[in-house]
């Protein structure tokens, strides 16, 4: 894929899984077989406060991240849902506060994404307190069964607030009904761990349920981007301003059945990072990264 002038490789991974080691239904053999059969590339294994000996395992081709879910206290008596990846197969899993265990993951040279916090019920001044994250979950397929599984208001309110975040799409994988939903693909020079995680930790990433970018590109304010498919293409920026490129549903905006490829120059009073949502027939979405359009 071409991100913004450089070619990467792209990796599909789910970086929240469950196994039997915590509350999931699989065991991680299973995880490597069911996810090596759908093409992924990556797997993070982040069970509840332990993590798993991923150097025993046999990953089929595919790169095996260690990481964990970590529950410190959080606002109103409700425990954090703290997303570590990059951890040691020995890293504790319990903390006296989210700085403690924000802290630890960093020092042990990993990074830290909030998961689900519209599941949670966390609020972006929540999610403001975490300093040190890299992120949020902006789709969490578990939680789609109780309506929780978007997180797109809160990082729109984080990018406002000044806390330029990626965002990923997950599985957090449990049982059957929570496979392959949602996925993050890395932009990288190879699949290896170090490469991975730079790429997370600098934001050459997407989520997705589906659609796929092909190419993001930046030329002055013009911001040109090439994907599979889409009924619907938008710009988001700050507050009430974006750009809504093909919208068929919406019949003054032309006669589009689909679209897969735009420019569209970004107005002089847009400062705020920019950020492409494509929707695909099927409804089904993927988010960019944000970028600075100065």
């Amino acid at each position: 894929m071409n991100f913004y002038g450089k070619d990467y490789n792209v990796y599909k991974a789910n970086l929240h899984t469950h196994t039997k080691n915590s509350d999931g239904g699989y065991t991680p053999e299973e995880i490597i077989r069911l996810y090596g059969e759908h093409s992924y590339d990556v797997i993070a294994f982040t069970d509840h406060r332990k993590t798993n000996k991923i150097s025993t395992y046999d990953g089929k081709g595919m790169t095996l991240i260690s990481g964990i879910e970590l529950h410190p206290p959080g606002p109103r008596n409700t425990p954090w849902h703290l997303l570590a990846l990059n951890v040691p197969e020995d890293f504790a899993g319990e903390y006296a506060s989210a700085s403690d265990a924000i802290t630890a993951v960093l020092l042990a040279g990993g990074i830290v994404f909030c998961a689900h916090p519209h599941w949670s019920g966390f609020t972006s001044g929540d999610v403001l307190t975490l300093n040190g994250i890299s992120g949020i979950e902006v789709y969490n397929n578990s939680c789609r069964g109780i309506g929780r599984a978007y997180n797109d208001q809160c990082w729109n309110e984080l990018i406002e607030a000044g806390f330029v975040s990626g965002a990923l799409a997950v599985d957090d994988t449990h049982a059957s009904y929570h496979l392959f939903g949602g996925w993050t693909m890395i932009l990288a020079e190879d699949k290896s761990v170090p490469s991975l995680m730079a790429s997370l930790a600098m934001g050459r990433y997407y989520a997705t349920q589906g659609p796929e970018f092909h190419r993001l590109e930046l030329k002055g304010r013009t911001f040109e981007a090439d994907f599979t498919e889409a009924v619907e293409v938008i710009i988001l920026a700050e507050h009430s301003r974006g750009i809504c490129v093909t919208a068929p549903d919406f019949p003054n905006y032309g006669d589009h059945k689909t679209i897969s490829t735009f420019s569209v120059n970004i107005p002089e009073h847009y400062q705020s990072p920019i950020r492409c949502r494509i929707r695909d027939k099927e409804g089904k979405y993927a988010w960019s990264a944000p970028i600075y359009v100065n």
